[in-house]
């Protein structure tokens, strides 16, 4: 199948590692131009260099997305290199990690760095690629969440994941009639590096195999497996092609899918 995507711009915040750097990855594998965006000089250039040299058109731009000004000079740069931007992935938040915290134990500062990290830091990338999407009649926004939107016992992870599905619907309603098409995707724990370091520390805290941990970890997973971050770039990279049209400001669960409960 042929996805339309060659010659389309993308940008690709929190796109230096892990499931971000594979989004961009297959992207540029369908023919876009990715621009990947972080907040270290260091790593997001490593991480375009790896793609250019595979011979892909990438590049690099810094920012934080906590910051108006940051989003702003960001976006002006990617659009004056490529001359536009079709696509924005929205990847970029904190991986919050650690035990379930109870609501009386949270600390209001962090939670408050949650939401300006993922979800305003999402609307600021948005509010500046937005215009020119409207202008050319087309585009494709889809904004990463994460499977705690569905559960409780992490505060953090249910409100900043809601509240991404809440401003992902209210996109795509303002922006549907202009061509733009806003989507969610709700990853599980996905076997990023860093999952695999954690599975790696914690199989030998545990005395255990680092399989029977990961095994552990997807036990509610129905393919019994955690998902590998390719597949969830392929779900994104068909999101973002015009082959989408006919999904607008609906979430897709992308977590191998869950034992037991039914979604409707």
């Amino acid at each position: 199948m042929d996805l339309k995507l060659r010659g389309k711009r993308a940008l690709v915040t929190g796109g230096s590692r892990g499931l971000g750097f594979a989004i961009a990855s297959e992207l540029c594998t369908e023919g876009a131009r990715v621009a990947l965006l972080a907040g270290g000089a260091a790593g997001v250039e490593a991480a375009a260099s790896r793609l250019r040299t595979a011979g892909h058109d990438a590049i690099g731009v810094v920012a934080d997305t906590t910051r108006d000004h940051d989003v702003e000079v960001a976006v002006a740069e990617v659009t004056e290199r490529f001359g536009g931007i079709d696509i924005l992935v929205n990847g970029a938040a904190k991986a919050h990690a650690g035990p379930p915290t109870g609501v009386l134990d949270l600390d209001a500062d962090e939670l408050r760095s949650e939401v300006e990290t993922k979800v305003l830091g999402y609307l600021r990338c948005v509010r500046a690629v937005a215009p020119q999407m409207v202008e050319r009649g087309w585009g494709r926004v889809i904004n990463i969440s994460g499977l705690n939107f569905r559960r409780t016992g992490s505060v953090f992870g249910s409100i900043r994941n809601v509240s991404v599905s809440a401003l992902t619907k209210n996109l795509a309603d303002e922006f549907g009639p202009k061509g733009i098409n806003v989507t969610v995707v709700h990853p599980g724990l996905t076997e990023t590096e860093g999952v695999q370091d954690m599975i790696r520390s914690g199989a030998q805290a545990r005395g255990v195999t680092e399989a029977e941990l990961a095994k552990a970890f997807a036990a509610d997973v129905s393919i019994g497996r955690l998902v590998r971050p390719a597949e969830i770039a392929h779900v994104v990279t068909f999101l973002a092609s015009p082959l989408s049209v006919s999904i607008n400001g609906d979430g897709v669960a992308a977590g191998g899918g869950q034992l037991g409960p039914i979604f409707y």
